[in-house]
């Protein structure tokens, strides 16, 4: 009878240990989660990693609830003169979802490589690989000026309300120095500058004048 008994306590000790050790397991910080590289701009809800970013942030997902983490950025060849001098760290504690994000950060544009340590990790730590390059993303968001000259030609460009000025303004040049626009006014001006109607007005005043005297002389001989 006490063989019984001590062997159904034995039984129940040993069927309790297996029930708790799963449930101790799952509850154990753990190695299950991935840390990305974001763009400052790129929202803290997307899963993809971004290795060329000018300021940065680290984003973290599937990690245990409430998991603390360590983490540091050392300088990574081929830019740098010392490879694993750490250039930046901290540490976050991560949400009930095992999701968090550090505040933004920013580098010297180079080569980089985040290291990402936290209590149950299995083997190295968790890493990423990035470059740094604000020269790079200032100079293509950089646009050419309006006013710049096309390759190939020379000179300096013309906006488009010039050209239609000098395009309407050319007719008008063109016309006053046409031969035909210089015959016209031969016509109205002499030589000396003089009228045409003024001169025709007097010659016909000589000529009625003339007239006159013709008229007197013959009415004397009468």
């Amino acid at each position: 009878m006490r063989t019984l008994t001590r062997t159904g306590a034995l039984v129940a000790v040993s069927s309790a240990a297996l029930l708790i050790t799963p449930s101790a397991h799952a509850t154990a910080p753990g190695d299950n989660g991935t840390v990305k590289i974001h763009d400052a701009t790129t929202g803290a809800e997307l899963r993809k990693n971004e290795p060329h970013v000018c300021t940065f942030y680290l984003d973290a997902f599937g990690f245990d609830s409430a998991q603390r983490v360590d983490w540091h950025i050392e300088a990574w060849a081929p830019t740098a003169a010392t490879k694993g001098e750490t250039v930046k760290s901290g540490d976050i504690t991560l949400d009930a979802k095992g999701h968090g994000r550090t505040n933004d950060l920013s580098l010297p544009d180079g080569h980089y490589k985040l290291f990402w340590n936290f209590d149950g990790e299995k083997g190295a730590a968790k890493h990423k690989v990035f470059w740094t390059d604000c020269a790079g993303e200032e100079q293509g968001g950089s646009t050419p000026s309006a006013s710049a000259t096309p390759s190939g030609t020379t000179g300096a460009s013309a906006s488009p309300t010039s050209t239609a000025s000098s395009a309407e303004a050319a007719p008008s040049a063109a016309a006053s120095s046409s031969p035909s626009a210089q015959g016209a006014g031969d016509l109205a001006e002499t030589g000396s500058g003089a009228p045409v109607g003024a001169l025709s007005a007097a010659a016909a005043a000589l000529v009625a004048a003339g007239g006159y005297l013709v008229f007197r002389r013959r009415a004397n001989r009468g």
